[in-house]
């Protein structure tokens, strides 16, 4: 466009016609408001000089092209990562820990617990294995409803009292650490989420391994399972029980935290906090951060399935 009169400082003397008096308005940029050149522009004498040099002209005799705009700067996209698969425990590994059950210290409380069938159901329900990582280990493989192995914990009881040996060291590691497997993209699940396929029954939750498998023989009514810490109940282990009915059962310091937790969860499933532990507990069940297998394990298994089962969902759910 031709520069807007501002003034006598906004005229020129014409090329064409070389007048003292400024008669000559330049085309400027509409974008940056800089002249294009000295010469293009035109005159005001229209009849007694007629000069009129076109921007188009100018990048014409320039070997510019006026018509057709200049290319902008390719600037590429950034590249979004795609998350890498996850990985997986190899089935050898797998098949290879499902042995040597006489030397496993916590196969042998289960069956000084519930003698030997009852324990050899819950090898087998849950898949619990033997490592060589401590004489004696644990592992509680991660299985999800496909039946893919995410990952196992490794850990070491005590064959008599099925406590965990916390010392000189606490005796706890993952299978895929212990593999040393490179770049190993871990994803957990829920300790017996393959148990899930079953759709009859309701889930319930605990934080301890150890817990799911003994409440199992106490409360056969639900299919238990475990997230492995009190800070393990979230979305992602959760997002598998979409639509089921779900019933939280905290050890004795995790009421409160997970109560808080059931509203950010809530449209996966139908979440219940259990308050039995809390009805129950006494001043020194809860200095000692007692779990339901620690409450369950007062009572002979027999007693209790013919007297108190019945009263822990009636409580839990009301």
């Amino acid at each position: 466009m031709l520069e807007p009169y501002k003034g006598m400082n906004t005229r020129y003397r014409c090329p064409s016609c070389q007048l003292r008096d400024k008669t000559f308005s330049l085309y400027i940029d509409t974008e940056t408001g800089e002249q294009i050149h000295p010469t293009v522009g035109r005159c005001n004498r229209e009849s007694n000089c007629g000069h009129h040099y076109t921007p188009k002209q100018y990048f014409q005799d320039n070997n510019f092209s006026f018509d057709t705009p200049q290319p902008k700067a390719y600037k590429p996209r950034p590249i979004t990562p795609q998350p890498k698969p996850v990985s997986l425990i190899p089935v050898e590994v797998f098949k290879a820990s499902l042995k040597a059950h006489e030397m496993n210290h916590f196969v042998h409380y289960l069956i000084n617990l519930f003698g030997f069938e009852v324990a050899s159901q819950l090898v087998s329900s849950y898949f619990i294995a033997t490592s060589k990582y401590w004489n004696g280990a644990t592992v509680f493989w991660q299985i999800d409803t496909q039946g893919k192995v995410r990952t196992g914990k490794i850990m070491l009881y005590s064959p008599t009292t099925g406590k965990r040996i916390k010392e000189p060291f606490n005796h706890i590691n993952w299978a895929h650490k212990a593999l040393k497997q490179p770049e190993f993209e871990l994803r957990q699940c829920l300790f017996g989420e393959h148990l899930l396929i079953d759709k009859t029954k309701p889930v319930a939750i605990v934080e301890s391994e150890k817990t799911a498998v003994i409440a199992s023989v106490y409360l056969p009514q639900f299919i238990w399972v475990a997230v492995g810490g009190i800070a393990n109940l979230n979305v992602q282990r959760c997002s598998i029980l979409k639509g089921r009915t779900v019933i939280l059962f905290p050890d004795l310091n995790g009421f409160e935290k997970w109560s808080n937790k059931v509203n950010e969860l809530s449209h996966y499933a139908a979440f219940i906090v259990s308050d039995f532990l809390e009805l129950k507990a006494s001043q020194a069940d809860r200095k000692n951060g007692f779990d339901l297998a620690d409450y369950l394990l007062r009572y002979e298994l027999g007693m209790f399935l013919r007297y108190e089962s019945k009263t822990i969902p009636n409580q839990s759910f009301k």
